[in-house]
């Protein structure tokens, strides 16, 4: 429940237009759900801007399926990351709304419409490597009501192909850059735009990558100014701040 619907309902309230025992059914687990293995935090929307995601991976899919099946009866959009075929297809089973991006191994349920920003984020890869960053980045970026251009396989061996998408790429509120191998380009776009950009390292790379670690460390120690870096392969979290920027 968000600020908007809590004050709808405390409106009807008032004007009689509904009870008071049916207002308090509503505000049931308002704080939040237990259900014994997982305690699903209901006011985040409200403190937030945004309800709870749910993070597959390591949950067992009889339990995302039951956190989804609650969710459901609260009537928020849900976005459920790092989720397999199984898991998706059990979901979809209670749910056949559900919607599986499964390059970025990311289930989205839209209950309800979300305004969409006037501004884009705009979302820039090094490489075809780097894609399921990239969809877990944009899944979520859209599902949290933004609109995103993708721009993907712009990387520094071959730095010509990001020039003819500058213009896109410095209309936007805010740029997301995921790179794998040595991360150059987050600080080659870092030092082209005047916007916020979030950096994703990812774990695309031969030995000397480290699983990531050399593309963080270039990111983190990037040259170009105004840019912020998140953990490695975190799509979601880069989408996240990226969404709280742009509607700002």
């Amino acid at each position: 429940m968000n600020k908007e619907e809590l004050k709808s309902l405390l409106q009807q309230v008032q004007q009689n237009n509904m009870s008071i025992d049916n207002a308090l059914k509503e505000l049931e687990d308002f704080s939040y759900k237990d259900l014994g293995f997982a305690k699903i935090d209901n006011e985040r929307e409200l403190r937030n801007g945004y309800p709870e995601v749910i993070y597959c991976a390591g949950k067992t899919v009889e339990q995302v399926v039951k956190i989804i099946e609650f969710m459901l009866t609260k009537k928020n959009n849900i976005l459920a990351t790092r989720a397999d075929k199984d898991t998706y297809e059990a979901v979809y089973k209670i749910c056949p709304e559900a919607v599986y991006n499964e390059l970025g191994r990311i289930i989205t349920i839209r209950q309800k419409e979300t305004k969409l920003t006037d501004n884009y984020i705009a979302i820039v890869s090094a490489g075809t490597s780097d894609l399921p960053v990239v969809e877990e980045a944009t899944a979520t970026a859209e599902i949290l009501g933004n609109k995103v251009e993708k721009i993907v396989d712009v990387g520094v061996a071959g730095i010509h192909r990001l020039f003819d998408k500058l213009d896109i790429i410095r209309g936007a509120k805010v740029v997301i850059v995921v790179a794998g191998m040595e991360g150059a380009l987050a600080s080659v776009i870092g030092g082209l735009i005047d916007k916020p950009l979030i950096a994703v390292p990812t774990s695309v790379g031969y030995g000397t990558s480290f699983g990531g670690l050399t593309a963080l460390l270039t990111m983190l120690n990037s040259c170009a100014s105004g840019i912020s870096v998140v953990n490695i392969d975190n799509g979601f979290g880069a989408a996240y701040s990226a969404s709280m920027i742009n509607h700002l």
